[in-house]
């Protein structure tokens, strides 16, 4: 096995990383936004380290799990502009509209972007690390991934300062789905020992930290510092490692049943870890080492009671944090999420992080899983 690893972007972390910013000088700026973030106040801090002398164009029209309907209208702003800059601001859907808008239009325009540069507003998705672009199909309700390592923005800036009004639902889902880059990244066929690092540390930052926030202290700026940080070190361990099932079936939960990714994540991600745990002797192993280093359990606990407690703890973290564990507590009709399991089944086994799962599912694995989900 060959080890490819890389560490793009350059990541620019802190109160001063808006600063690098002032830099950009007689550009064609595309500021990609969540609409709630145009004229806001954080917005206009960002803008306010863009020289006056670049001309900049605002495009708002961003909806969670990014339809193709926006991207077109994006790419057509693109179209227009012909950016040499694209900065993305905002959650994992906004940062994912930039790379689509990015991705089909250099193609429609015959215009290539010089520099693209994501901040995210949220410490969950990695999407400012990574090289993919998750978009929904809504005629057929299927979410598709696109890939290409020029995705990944060339420079990252993590300016805490921005999440710090998350709310605790939206701080919640986000640090579930990095605990979910991180399990899932650990044990991915294509994990390292590079990977592995970042994934661990992420881990342990998620165990740690994140319910403190979330319900004690969301004004903590050193942890929502960490927290952020920690998305992006578990962004870094996917995009190298790839990730697994939890996603796969999380990923058609938001597309059918519209659930929050991080929250469809989270409910996936103890059975997962259940199931690669009875099935892979490696993934066991490397479940309850870190399980270990994140001071989970001691270090004479065996690997099968060391995953229980990973599994105990993700549920533990979800009741604290209030969090709906299933579809039913989510508010689906459990008849309809029935109905659904087929095509659940059937687009799970087709999305972009199936191949990376340690075991392979048959279908009646899936299924198993997605009725533990069901609730």
């Amino acid at each position: 096995m060959v080890v490819d690893f890389s560490l793009k972007p350059h990541v620019i972390s802190g109160k001063d990383s808006l600063d690098t910013l002032d830099a950009i000088k007689d550009q064609t700026i595309l500021m990609v936004c969540d609409p709630f973030l145009d004229g806001s106040d954080e917005l206009n801090k960002i803008r306010s380290h863009v020289h006056a002398n670049n001309h900049v164009e605002v495009f708002s029209d961003v909806k969670p799990n990014p339809p193709l309907t926006n991207i077109i209208a994006g790419v057509r702003v693109f179209d227009k502009v012909k950016p040499t800059v694209i900065i993305a601001v905002g959650g994992g859907s906004a940062i994912d509209t930039a790379k689509a808008i990015r991705f089909f239009g250099e193609k429609v325009a015959n215009s290539k972007v010089g520099c693209f540069i994501g901040i995210p507003t949220t410490s969950g998705t990695g999407s400012e690390v990574t090289n993919t672009a998750v978009i929904t199909d809504e005629k057929n309700n299927v979410k598709f991934p696109i890939m290409d390592d020029y995705l990944i923005p060339d420079i990252s800036l993590l300016y805490p300062e921005l999440v710090m009004s998350a709310p605790a639902s939206v701080a919640a889902y986000s640090g579930l789905d990095v605990l979910t880059h991180s399990l899932e990244s650990l044990v991915a066929k294509d994990s390292d020992l590079f990977t592995d690092a970042f994934a661990e540390k992420a881990m342990s930052v998620i165990f740690d930290d994140l319910v403190e926030v979330v319900m004690k202290q969301p004004k903590n700026y050193e942890l929502r510092k960490t927290v952020h940080e920690a998305s992006t070190a578990a962004g870094m361990a996917f995009n190298a490692a790839g990730l697994g099932i939890a996603h796969s079936i999380a990923h058609q939960l938001g597309a059918t049943f519209h659930v929050p990714h991080g929250l469809a994540c989270a409910m996936t991600l103890p059975y997962v870890v259940e199931y690669n745990a009875a099935n892979s002797d490696l993934a066991l192993h490397k479940y309850a080492a870190a399980a270990r280093k994140c001071g989970l359990v001691s270090n004479g606990v065996g690997d099968k009671v060391a995953v229980r407690k990973i599994e105990r703890t993700i549920h533990q973290m979800m009741m604290e944090m209030n969090c709906p564990k299933s579809l039913r507590a989510f508010g689906v009709d459990h008849n309809e999420a029935v109905k659904e399991t087929d095509r659940i089944i059937k687009y799970a086994k087709k999305d972009g992080t199936f191949p990376g799962n340690p075991v392979v599912p048959s279908d009646d694995d899936l299924r198993a899983i997605y009725e533990k989900v069901i609730g």
